[in-house]
C-alpha cells in the first residue's frame, strides 16, 4: 500500500457525500401510482364511474364519454409506467407528468364528473411542481432493445387490460360471448377494427374507444423508444484506457483485479489529480464498479466521490462487487455505504506451491494420468506468440466458450492476445496424436492469465475442447505455477469463490442448523450456478483465501444489484440466442495500438 487514507470525520462524510434521502420523489411516485390506478379505473369500470350527471350526457348528441374515458385509461396507463422513472428523480419522467396529470384531471371531470377526481390529480401536480428542483437526474443509457421489451409488455398488459373492459358490461353484452370470441373482440379492437361481442346503447363505442386507445398507446410508445436518438453505454477510449496502464504500472500490484479495469465495455472516473480511478458500467440502473479503485490509495478519495456525483445525477444506484477489505473499508467511510462479505479470492504463492504431500495426492494422480495420455504444456506470454497461433487460440476459445454470451465482468478481460495486452500469460494444452482430427489441430485447453502488477498473474479464463481427457484445467493451472519462477511470477490469483466461508464451515462438524441449512441452499443453487464446485476446485491447490466484498447504498436494493451483477456476469442474458443473431464481421483483435506515449485507437 502506498500510503494511508487521509482521515475525515465520518459523519461530516455522511452528511455530504452520503446517498440524501430521497422522500419526496418517493411519495410522488406513490401517489402517481395511486392516480394512474384512479384514471384506469374510472376508464375500465361503469361502477366506479357512474353518476346522475354522467347518464344524462351520456345519451347527448356529441358527447365525449367514450373519447374520455379512452383518454382517462391512457393516462393512467402511462402514469403507471411514469412512477418508476418518478421515483429515480427522472427530468423527463417528471415533464410528462406534468403534462398528463391536467389531461387525466380534464378526462375524470369529462367522463365520470368527479371532482374529487380533478382534486386528487391536482394535489399531485402541486407538489410536482413545487418539488421541481429534486427531479434533475440525467437520462440512463438506453438501446432499441427497450423498443421490443415494450412491444411485448404493453402489448401483455394491453390484452389482460382489454379482457377486463370487454367483460365488465355483462348486462350491456348481447348474448354470452365465449373467452375466445372476447379475445378475439380484444385483439381486433387493438387494432381498431369491431369484434364478435355486441352491447346494446353506446358501451360498443366506450369499449372501441377503450380498446383502440390501449393499441395506439402500445404503437406510439414502442415507435417512440425504437426511433429515438440510442445513448449507448460509455465505453473506455483509448485515451482512458493509456492512463489506467499508466496507473497500473504504477499500482497495479495492490489488487489482482486491476487489470480487469482494462475491458472496453466499461466506463471509467477519475479522481481530480489524476492519481485514481473507478471503473464501472450501468446495468439495469445500477452503476456497478468491480475490485478496488485503481492507483495512488491517497487520491482514492476523490475518485470514490466522482463515481457517486455521477450516480446522482444520473439517479444510479452504487454499488462495488468484489472490492478486498481496504477497499471495502475506503468505500465505506467515503460515502457512508454498508458492505458485506462476498466471497473469498484463492490466491496461491508459488514458492509455497508443491504436487508433493497427501494434500496434492488427488491433483498430482490427475495431472500424471494426463501426461501419461499424451498431452504436453506450454506456458508463454503473449508477446511471444505468432499472431497465427494467437489466432486460432481466439477461435477455439470462442468455439469452446459454450454459452450465447461472454461471462464475466469483474474478473474477465473480455479479450485474448490484444497487442496492449502483450504481459498477459496463456497457458496451453496440446496433443499431438489429435493434431488432424479437429479444427485446432493438437489445441486441447487454454488457460489466460492477465499481469497483476509485475510479480503476479490472475487468471481469466478457462476453456477447452469437450473431447479432451478430464482434467485439463488442474494440468494447466500447475503447468501454469510451475513455470511461474522463470517467468518472474511469484503469485497466482485463481477463481473467486462466492460464500466460501459459508460452505466451509456449514460442513464441519458443530455448524450450526442456520449454517447449515444456509449451505443447504448453496449446494442447491450450485446446479445451476458454480458456487459449490469453484470452491472445491481452487482449494485443491491449497490457496490462501482472500476476502471479497459487495459495497451498496441499503439492503433493499440488494436485490437489484444481485440481478445487475448477473447481468453484467453474464448468468442472465437478455439478448437474441446466438442462432437468431446476425452474423457480423468479428471485431479486429488490435482494438488500440500501443506507442511509447501509451496506448492509443488504432
Amino acid at each position: 500500500m502506498s500510503g494511508q487514507v487521509p482521515g475525515r470525520s465520518g459523519v461530516l462524510r455522511r452528511m455530504v457525500r452520503g446517498p440524501r434521502p430521497e422522500a419526496v420523489p418517493a411519495l410522488v411516485a406513490r401517489a402517481c401510482t395511486l392516480v394512474g390506478l384512479l384514471d384506469v379505473a374510472a376508464g375500465v369500470f361503469p361502477r366506479f364511474r357512474n353518476s346522475r350527471m354522467h347518464r344524462i350526457v351520456e345519451v347527448l348528441p356529441g358527447s365525449l364519454g367514450p373519447f374520455a374515458a379512452a383518454l382517462s385509461l391512457s393516462a393512467g396507463v402511462l402514469l403507471l409506467l411514469l412512477a418508476h422513472g418518478l421515483r429515480r428523480r427522472k427530468r423527463r419522467a417528471w415533464r410528462a407528468a406534468v403534462v398528463l396529470l391536467p389531461a387525466g384531471a380534464v378526462a375524470q371531470f369529462v367522463y365520470r364528473h368527479s371532482v374529487i377526481g380533478v382534486l386528487i390529480s391536482v394535489a399531485l401536480l402541486l407538489p410536482l411542481l413545487r418539488h421541481r428542483g429534486e427531479f434533475e437526474a440525467l437520462p440512463d443509457p438506453r438501446s432499441r432493445w427497450r423498443a421490443l421489451a415494450n412491444f411485448v409488455l404493453m402489448g401483455a398488459g394491453s390484452l389482460g387490460l382489454g379482457l377486463i373492459i370487454v367483460s365488465v358490461h355483462p348486462n350491456r353484452m348481447v348474448g354470452n360471448p365465449s373467452l375466445s370470441d372476447r379475445i378475439q373482440h380484444v385483439l381486433y379492437g387493438l387494432f381498431g377494427f369491431e369484434g364478435p361481442v355486441d352491447y346494446t346503447g353506446n358501451t360498443s363505442w366506450t369499449v372501441g374507444f377503450s380498446l383502440g386507445a390501449l393499441g395506439l398507446l402500445t404503437a406510439v410508445t414502442t415507435i417512440y423508444l425504437a426511433f429515438r436518438p440510442e445513448h449507448p453505454a460509455a465505453r473506455l477510449t483509448g485515451e482512458d484506457e493509456a492512463r489506467l496502464r499508466v496507473l497500473l504500472d504504477k499500482h497495479g500490484g495492490r489488487d489482482s483485479l486491476g487489470h480487469f479495469a482494462l475491458r472496453r465495455d466499461k466506463a471509467v472516473v477519475f479522481s481530480p489529480s489524476g492519481k485514481a480511478a473507478v471503473t464501472y458500467r450501468v446495468v439495469s440502473g445500477v452503476m456497478l464498479a468491480s475490485g478496488d479503485p485503481i492507483g495512488d490509495v491517497e487520491a482514492w478519495p476523490g475518485a470514490i466521490e466522482r463515481f457517486m456525483d455521477e450516480a446522482k445525477a444520473h439517479s444510479w444506484t452504487p454499488a462495488v462487487m468484489g472490492c478486498s477489505e481496504t477497499g471495502g473499508e475506503v468505500w465505506t467511510r467515503e460515502t457512508g455505504l454498508d458492505a458485506l462479505e462476498l466471497g473469498d479470492e484463492a490466491v496461491v504463492e508459488v514458492a509455497d506451491f508443491s504436487l508433493s504431500g497427501r494434500a496434492m495426492r488427488n491433483v498430482r494422480q490427475m495431472v500424471k494420468r494426463i501426461e501419461r495420455a499424451g498431452y504436453e504444456t506450454r506456458v508463454r506470454r503473449i508477446r511471444d506468440l505468432g499472431e497465427n497461433e494467437l489466432e486460432r487460440i481466439r477461435r477455439a476459445a470462442e468455439d469452446w466458450r459454450g454459452t450465447d454470451t461472454e461471462r464475466g465482468f469483474s474478473m474477465a478481460l473480455g479479450r485474448i492476445g490484444d497487442p496492449a495486452d502483450g504481459d498477459c500469460l496463456i497457458a496451453t494444452a496440446h496433443k499431438a496424436e489429435d493434431a488432424e482430427a479437429g479444427p485446432y489441430g493438437d489445441l486441447k485447453a487454454v488457460l489466460h492469465f492477465v499481469p497483476w502488477g509485475t510479480d503476479g498473474v490472475s487468471l481469466d479464463l478457462m476453456r477447452r475442447d469437450r473431447s479432451a481427457d478430464p482434467g485439463m484445467n488442474e494440468l494447466l493451472i500447475v503447468a501454469a505455477l510451475q513455470a511461474a519462477p522463470r517467468l518472474g511470477i511469484e503469485r497466482v490469483s485463481l477463481n473467486f469463490a462466492m460464500f466460501r466461508s459459508a460452505l466451509a464451515r456449514g460442513e464441519k462438524i458443530g455448524a450450526g442448523p442456520v449454517l447449515r441449512a444456509w449451505r443447504g441452499l448453496l449446494v442447491f443453487l450450485s446446479r445451476w450456478f458454480q458456487i459449490e464446485s469453484l470452491y472445491k476446485f481452487n482449494a485443491k491447490f491449497q490457496p490462501r483465501w482472500e476476502p471479497r466484498f459487495v459495497v451498496y447504498a441499503s439492503s433493499r436494493d440488494l436485490p437489484r444489484i444481485g440481478l445487475a451483477a448477473m447481468q453484467a456476469e453474464g448468468f442472465v442474458n437478455l439478448a437474441l440466442p446466438r442462432f437468431l443473431r446476425r452474423t457480423a464481421p468479428a471485431p479486429r483483435p488490435c482494438a488500440h495500438r500501443v506507442t511509447e506515449h501509451g496506448v492509443r485507437a488504432a
